[in-house]
């Protein structure tokens, strides 16, 4: 059996917003990163289905997982659907299915993200963990870029 993670936020921004800012580096960059100044985020994005956005994140240099993003599916502003290949820090590889949805609501996102084909509720909960940060961070992006705007 497999374990899927799901996780939802309202985003004070219209889904082109938040799937745009998602999409850029600077996005990217908050998704996977922490407030720790020493948090390493390495990001190459190439936004296409059949593209690579490949993220090498960490602690340290020494000390970096890699999520290797495969796009299946693009559909600005709604939904990105990759095939996810990470390599954790053991050097063991995890596949599953990432889905990212960005839905209207009240002149704001309901941002959800959902992974499918965790195989351990172990793996679930480690990967839910670190999940509501990403979103806060994400939505610190959206307002630092309207207030620069």
């Amino acid at each position: 059996m497999t374990e899927e993670v799901t996780f939802a936020r309202e985003v004070d921004a219209p889904p082109e917003t938040v799937f745009d800012t998602f999409t850029r580096a600077d996005g990217q960059d908050a998704f996977y990163g922490q407030d720790d100044p020493a948090w390493i985020v390495e990001s190459e994005c190439d936004l296409r289905v059949g593209g690579v956005w490949s993220v090498r994140f960490g602690e340290s240099h020494d000390r970096l997982y890699r999520h290797d993003h495969v796009f299946r599916l693009i559909d600005r502003p709604s939904r990105i659907v990759v095939d996810t290949t990470e390599t954790r820090l053991d050097g063991t590889t995890l596949e599953f299915e990432t889905e990212w949805s960005f839905a209207a609501c009240d002149g704001k996102t309901l941002m959800t993200m959902i992974q499918r084909g965790l195989p351990t509720a172990e793996l679930r909960r480690e990967h839910l963990a670190g999940v509501p940060n990403a979103f806060a961070r994400l939505e610190r992006t959206i307002g630092d870029s309207k207030e620069a705007g």
